[in-house]
């Protein structure tokens, strides 16, 4: 299983994929927002969507899993 983690701490502004849906690498899954700047936040690997771990509104940490890839 693979995981897509956040780069730095944010509010999760938008979630660009669904589960089930295919990723490439490099594919913005999610999209953070921090100081005023949307910042999105790739997969490093292509996969299928397994989980989204978190929701719009969401605040989250560096190191947080956003979404795992199967």
């Amino acid at each position: 299983m693979k995981q897509v983690t956040a780069s730095m701490a944010g509010t999760v502004w938008n979630i660009a994929v669904s589960e089930g849906d295919q990723v490439t690498a490099g594919q913005s899954v999610v999209v953070l927002e921090s100081m005023k700047m949307e910042i999105p936040i790739e997969a490093e690997a292509a996969g299928t969507v397994e989980e989204i771990k978190v929701a719009v509104g969401d605040f989250v940490n560096e190191g947080d899993v956003l979404v795992t890839l199967a």
